[in-house]
């Protein structure tokens, strides 16, 4: 399609998959950023307070946190509360670990700042597997 761009990224994890995105220069935690009932983004000082994540490109800084994370997106996945992919600039084992354990589409290290380079509602194409993430134009 017609204004298409590419942007390159590390290799990820998990399947190819189209959706919305949802951006913010904010960091990750699966633990203490979200009400993982809901789907929303719970924490006050979260730049997302209040916005659902479920079946969004989450595209976020980078990842925080530790162990919890790997099981929280397994259980958030589980009861379809998960979002559709996660794009970080920066991310950590932890993280990588929880989205493959959660079937996650999962892409980090990209050659400019992701979190610039696609906005809220954009049409994204995430393939881990080729290390490209499509926005589509509109």
């Amino acid at each position: 399609m017609s204004g298409d761009r590419v942007i390159r990224g590390h290799v990820g994890i998990g399947p190819r998959v189209m959706g919305q995105a949802l951006v913010a220069a904010d960091y990750f935690s699966a633990r203490y950023d979200l009400d993982r009932i809901n789907g929303v983004f719970s924490r006050p000082a979260h730049l997302l307070c209040g916005q659902s994540y479920v079946g969004r490109v989450l595209v976020l800084l980078g990842a925080k946190g530790g162990v919890a994370t790997a099981w929280m997106l397994r259980n958030m996945a589980a009861a379809g509360k998960a979002p559709l992919a996660l794009l970080l600039n920066t991310s950590n084992p932890i993280m990588a670990q929880g989205a493959a354990f959660a079937d996650l589409p999962f892409m980090d290290r990209f050659e400019t700042d992701i979190t610039a380079a696609i906005a809220t509602d954009d049409m994204v194409t995430v393939d881990p597997e080729a290390g490209i993430v499509v926005v589509h134009g509109r």
